[in-house]
């Protein structure tokens, strides 16, 4: 049982650090460029459309139509190729999904499928940033005029190389990147015999999400603006509170599972 506290002391230092570090960034003014983006991206009827693949997906939940969360946000996933697309349904198992996930050419086909408008501002979110799908749909949004804020961990993506024929990360093609402060690898404990547990990324990556959002709605409300936000539909008239500013972005908005 020692063996296994030590373990889990070690991990929450690893996480704690790391959450430390990007509050210290954010409170520093870290976060300044990607919030005035998107309030102004808003403030002109824009929508933020989020976008990760694997274990980043979760990033984009966080950000598209959570309680918490700003109702102008739209979902993108590798998924969409199949519920809105002529992909067949066996590309998402798990083998073939990761394929998916890394092909170059599937970033033109998921963005035509998308709810995208031209006031529309991306975050895109990858631990490496360097996949097919994910560089290949950064450059598709920014060819576009599309801003694109990145969350990635620029120990890892500067470590490896891309895997887009434009020979680009993520990091290098957005207008603003944001360190997750994952490792390289992700993982931050060494297990015996050789490979890692702990990952990191899903936890600095969700923290973020919630910090962009918080200084969102901040800098909406310094505006004189009321911001449009979700609330639990768990509790009385959050339903009918959300329907209803829902109704304002009819056709544009996106969250499928």
């Amino acid at each position: 049982m020692r063996a296994i506290s030590d373990s889990i002391t070690t991990f929450s230092l690893e996480v704690t650090s790391r959450l430390e570090a990007i509050t210290a960034w954010a409170r520093e003014g870290g976060l300044a460029e990607a919030a005035e983006a998107l309030v102004e991206a808003l403030g002109n009827g824009g929508v933020i459309q989020a976008f990760g693949t694997g274990h980043s997906e979760a990033f984009a939940m966080e950000i598209a139509g959570r309680a918490g969360g700003l109702i102008p946000t739209s979902k993108i996933a590798l998924r969409d190729l199949v519920l809105h697309g002529d992909r067949d349904v066996a590309v998402l198992d798990s083998l073939e999904g990761s394929v998916l996930e890394r092909e170059t050419g599937v970033a033109e086909e998921l963005f035509e499928l998308s709810l995208v408008d031209p006031r529309d501002i991306f975050i895109i979110a990858s631990n490496s940033g360097v996949n097919g799908s994910i560089v290949g749909l950064a450059l598709a949004a920014k060819e576009r005029g599309h801003k694109v804020i990145a969350v990635t961990s620029l120990e890892h993506t500067n470590a490896v190389e891309t895997k887009h024929p434009c020979g680009m990360r993520l990091s290098e093609i957005a207008d603003i990147v944001i360190d997750n402060k994952a490792p390289y690898g992700d993982t931050t404990l060494e297990v015996s015999g050789g490979g890692g547990v702990g990952a990191v990324s899903s936890i600095t990556a969700a923290y973020i999400a919630q910090l962009l959002t918080i200084e969102t709605v901040q800098s909406l409300v310094r505006a004189g603006k009321q911001p449009p936000i979700y609330i639990s539909a768990n509790i009385p008239g959050g339903d009918e509170h959300n329907t209803a500013l829902v109704g304002q972005y009819v056709g544009r908005l996106r969250r499928e599972a």
